[in-house]
């Protein structure tokens, strides 16, 4: 598997065929395949899922509508990545403070390493992105391994709980 593909097939065949393809996505609010909509659209998974997936797919508004309806530290979760690929990095720290502790923070800064960065806040990872967006950069590259890292372990901990 590369680095950039997610093992998708304990979500079942319809993400794991949205899945499929490897994909990093930008550290900013990148451009929805509008293609996927109704893929998307049609989805039976909870409300949690369907926010982190219409952000993996660069669709920020109809993640922005469910994660911002979603008053859990898992929906402020959301709510905070949409925000900082906005680029809104006040919005986004906002939203931290609203997760607060999580067991994902904890397993991200577990094996944030791995990528070469060491995660310490998402408050200093919303600054590192905001330093190293659009640069073309090494660090860019490892922002976004380490935002995929992050959105894996947030995706799966909705699944197993949603």
């Amino acid at each position: 598997m590369s680095p950039f593909q997610l093992d998708s097939t304990k979500y079942g065949p319809a993400v794991a065929e949205l899945l499929a393809s490897p994909r990093l996505a930008p550290l900013g609010p990148g451009k929805p395949d509008v293609t996927l909509r109704p893929r998307l659209q049609a989805l039976e998974l909870s409300p949690l899922c369907r926010a982190g997936l219409w952000l993996f797919f660069d669709f920020l508004d109809e993640s922005h509508e469910l994660s911002q309806g979603i008053e859990t530290p898992d929906g402020s979760f959301w709510h905070a990545i949409m925000h900082r690929r906005e680029p809104d990095a006040d919005n986004s720290k906002y939203w931290w403070r609203r997760v607060g502790k999580h067991p994902v923070l904890d397993s991200l800064r577990e094996r944030a390493p791995a990528l070469g960065y060491a995660f310490t806040t998402p408050a200093a990872f919303v600054d590192h992105c905001e330093r190293v967006r659009d640069s073309g950069s090494p660090n860019e590259e490892t922002a976004k391994r380490v935002q995929l890292l992050e959105w894996q372990l947030l995706f799966d901990w909705c699944y197993r709980d949603g």
